[in-house]
């Protein structure tokens, strides 16, 4: 995620303040934070599910709408997601 410069204070407010709900949401194994080392306003999150499903429920809570409602117009560039499966090699 890629931020204007208010949206990166925005963004972290935010997080902070729903972290802990957001990893307590049902089926969610894990969240982490990480900002890119040479661009401070860019962001990811990466989060740990236990099914699609769950992930899916949750994009579909009003957490998560309450969370994006505030942070989309924040955005210099759009917004890309990822659902990555495990390979165990």
């Amino acid at each position: 995620m890629h931020f204007t410069e208010e949206g990166v204070k925005v963004f972290k407010e935010l997080f902070q303040k729903h972290r802990v709900a957001m990893a307590y949401v049902d089926g969610c194994l894990g969240l982490e934070l990480f900002s890119e080392a040479n661009q401070p306003a860019s962001f990811a999150t990466i989060s740990k599910w236990k099914s699609q499903e769950h992930l899916e429920v949750y994009r579909q809570s009003e957490l998560f709408n309450t969370i994006w409602k505030k942070i989309k117009p924040h955005f210099s560039e759009k917004a890309e997601a990822y659902s990555l499966v495990e390979l165990n090699a």
